[in-house]
């Protein structure tokens, strides 16, 4: 009796083993790899763009005149975690001036999108609703997601092509040794791998009005853990709201001077550490426009404020050697109790989140009391001015939600 136990339990051991052994699932290693998506391109205004909207050889769009590139991409799909890092590089072809920038990818779940826009293969009315579709948006079958973006950048005033120009070198300042070639900006993104995946849309838009416009050189570094069965985290992205101008039939956005945003969206049954990632800039190149006068911005979660705080940037000094072009004054013409020989460049001056030549970080919100359901994200800007003739005053806004899967 005591043989035929020890067999029995010996089986049962093996049998169990061997299920587990069957069972174990060998994740496949792709390695580090480097998508690159803009190599020097020459973004640039041209109204010959407009006339024929069409893919080129590598599977790139310009659209709005030339302000915007769209590239579709084949992008690698991890089984073990890796780091993403995007990468931009930038410099003035001749634009003097300074430009707000957005890089972007297109949700693949989005079956309405800024191509359907600018291509004029969708017409909104038949949805009855108007541009610009700013929100996540679904009608019947029809779902528009707004671009997700992955970097938010202000390009300097003529980084690279006017560094070397003899009209400038007057206006160097004693404190920085020499005007730089070019600007660059990284940031972890990794937690938009799962928009990071296959073959995708990546974009990218300027404000120019230039036919010079900026060279761009972008980048998408996937870095994989070495650690072993290090699985890639499941994670969900939400894409909320992006009110940048990244087609033709869009105006800078001044809404917020009207009315608040709103945003229904719907948390699954099982999730885990969300969080809010929202990315605002002030614009308005004008004395006392929203560029250069504090505005709260507020967010709320079912009437609730997550978050309520004033962005700025008074740091911008430190950006001088990205801007030769930045037109300059004495500085007692902006302040009483300075010399008349020092000179203040607008480069200089504080802004709302931004400096010429800086990149934009997101603010990170936890979603801590968030239930599972439908819900509302409220985005305000109370004092936020309306534009007028000659005095643009906007704000790009957007916002996202990522969570764990369980």
């Amino acid at each position: 009796m005591k043989n035929i136990l020890k067999i029995s339990l010996f089986s049962i051991i093996f049998l169990i083993a061997c299920a587990e052994k069957k069972t174990e699932i060998k994740l496949e290693a792709i390695g580090d790899t480097s998508i690159h998506v803009f190599e020097n391109e020459n973004l640039h205004f041209n109204m010959a763009f407009k006339e024929n909207i069409t893919e080129d050889e590598n599977g790139m769009l310009r659209l709005d005149a030339g302000r915007v590139l769209v590239k579709k991409v084949k992008l690698p799909k991890y089984q073990l975690q890796p780091e993403v890092t995007v990468h931009l590089k930038l410099t003035s072809n001749g634009d003097p001036w300074d430009k707000s920038g957005s890089m972007f990818i297109i949700p693949k779940t989005s079956n309405l999108t800024l191509i359907d826009f600018e291509t004029g293969k969708f017409d909104l009315k038949t949805i009855k609703q108007t541009y610009p579709v700013i929100t996540s948006y679904q009608k019947d079958s029809i779902l528009h997601e707004p671009n997700v973006e992955l970097l938010r950048f202000m390009t300097p005033f003529g980084v690279g092509h006017f560094t070397n120009d003899e009209r400038v070198k007057a206006r160097k300042p004693v404190y920085i040794p020499k005007w730089e070639d070019e600007v660059n900006w990284s940031q972890n993104i990794t937690h938009l791998l799962p928009l990071l995946e296959d073959e995708v849309y990546v974009g990218i838009y300027i404000d120019t009005w230039t036919k010079e416009g900026y060279n761009i050189t972008a980048t998408l570094d996937f870095k994989e853990s070495t650690i072993p069965n290090h699985t890639k985290k499941q994670q969900t992205v939400i894409p909320l709201v992006n009110t940048s101008k990244y087609a033709s039939g869009q105006k800078l956005y001044d809404e917020f001077s009207r009315s608040d945003v709103n945003v229904e969206f719907e948390m699954p049954a099982t999730f885990n550490n969300a969080k809010l990632y929202y990315i605002t800039t002030g614009h308005g190149g004008h004395s006392g426009g929203d560029e250069f006068v504090k505005k709260e911005n507020k967010i709320s979660l079912d009437g609730n404020t997550l978050k309520s705080f004033i962005p700025w940037r008074d740091d911008c000094a430190s950006f001088r050697r990205f801007n030769p072009t930045s037109a300059t004054w004495k500085a007692n013409q902006f302040y009483d109790d300075v010399d008349d020989c020092e000179k203040i460049a607008s480069s200089d001056l504080s802004r709302s989140n931004w400096c010429p030549g800086s990149d934009i970080q997101p603010e990170i919100i936890p979603l801590k009391n968030i239930s599972q359901g439908k819900h509302t994200i409220t985005i305000s800007i109370p004092e936020a001015q309306e534009a007028k003739q000659g005095e643009d005053n906007y704000w790009m806004v957007s916002a996202y939600i990522v969570y764990d899967n369980e």
